[in-house]
């Protein structure tokens, strides 16, 4: 029914199917997975705690921008959903048409620019979600306005008005649809920034007694320096992460018709360039961070080889459009098999193994 369902909605406008998908899955007419993988359950340690995913596949930001139907991914058999990016004001985004698929390439590209609700109206879902989540973990992905005059103070005020509504915090300074925002993946700007991150969360954790894992989101198009000077700064303010990683402006080996449109291209041709970097944070982090491995995630196989590459945990997001919502069933079958080929009683002993 999901496979006809998923040929039905490539009849619409890429946007117009998203909006329909968030709708239907808001009414409750999502698949709901009855898998258990024990093996790939996965626990993040943190200062003040430890954060259990009950498996390690998760759906990556950008599906559910004002945390509509996170619950209904979890049913899915994801283990993790990740909401938003949610800026403090609403925002429209960027003009439209601004979401393409490139079906030959098994790829999307999209200049979406933040568009969202806003912070109220997030927190607000959130509100009503937590208290019927079960074990199912899900991410809080702040960004910035684009016309804000002080970004930084943006991800302040999203850290500060989230705080308590969900389990964990990815800050995104990676989209290449935001004029200017990757400017602060920059070493001093990103130093500054995760300052202010540091000092808002410690004060929010005496206040309130409880602390939340925070992630950095960045970009797959960084050199390894840029990596590297990265690393620094998020494990000199004791951040939890990295997301590795964001869309690219690449656009090599595409043959679609709309290869040459502008914003950030994910999918398929992503896997190689994103994993690349995965190792580089890995090697730059010497294991010291936990590392959440986005890009080209179609399969089994590509999850396991972000997991032997450095990832603890694996996002996917655009593979749904070619394969519908029971990829995450689908990838976790094929990953219990591959670890029990190899040797491995539980993910987190292959994470790494094939650097």
């Amino acid at each position: 029914m999901y496979k006809f369902a998923s040929r039905a909605l490539h009849v619409l406008q890429p946007e117009d199917a998203h909006v329909l998908t968030i709708r239907l899955l808001k009414a409750g007419l999502g698949p709901v997975s009855s898998l258990d993988t024990p093996e790939l359950a996965v626990s993040v340690p943190f200062d003040g705690g430890t954060l259990r995913f009950r498996n390690c596949i998760g759906l990556a930001a950008g599906f559910d921008k004002n945390a509509d139907a996170p619950l209904a991914m979890l049913k899915a058999g994801f283990g993790f959903v990740e909401c938003g990016t949610v800026t403090p004001l609403a925002q429209a985004g960027n003009p439209k048409p601004r979401l393409f698929r490139l079906t030959e390439d098994q790829a999307v590209i999209n200049r979406m620019g933040f568009n969202n609700e806003g912070l109220d109206v997030f927190a607000e879902h959130m509100e009503r979600h937590l208290p019927k989540r079960g074990k199912g973990v899900i991410g809080l992905n702040i960004g910035a306005n684009k016309d804000a005059t002080d970004r930084m103070a943006d991800y302040v005020t999203g850290l500060k008005r989230l705080w308590g509504l969900g389990d964990y915090f990815t800050v995104n300074i990676s989209s290449p649809n935001t004029p200017g925002l990757r400017a602060l993946q920059g070493k001093s700007y990103l130093d500054d920034l995760l300052g202010q991150i540091a000092e808002t969360r410690a004060a929010l954790k005496a206040a309130t007694g409880r602390n939340m894992p925070v992630f950095l989101k960045i970009a797959p198009d960084l050199t390894p320096a840029e990596i590297a000077d990265t690393v620094e700064p998020t494990l000199k303010h004791g951040l939890d992460g990295l997301i590795v990683s964001n869309t690219t402006l690449s656009r090599d080996g595409l043959t679609s018709r709309f290869r040459d449109e502008a914003g950030g291209m994910s999918g398929a041709p992503l896997f190689e360039l994103s994993t690349t970097a995965l190792r580089i944070a890995r090697e730059a982090s010497g294991g010291k961070l936990t590392l959440i491995g986005a890009g080209g995630v179609d399969s089994g196989a590509r999850a396991y080889a972000k997991i032997r590459a450095g990832a603890s945990l694996v996002q996917l997001y655009s593979a749904m459009v070619y394969h519908g919502p029971g990829l995450a069933d689908a990838i976790r079958r094929d990953l219990v098999v591959r670890l029990k080929a190899d040797g491995f009683r539980s993910v987190t002993e292959a994470v790494g193994t094939g650097l």
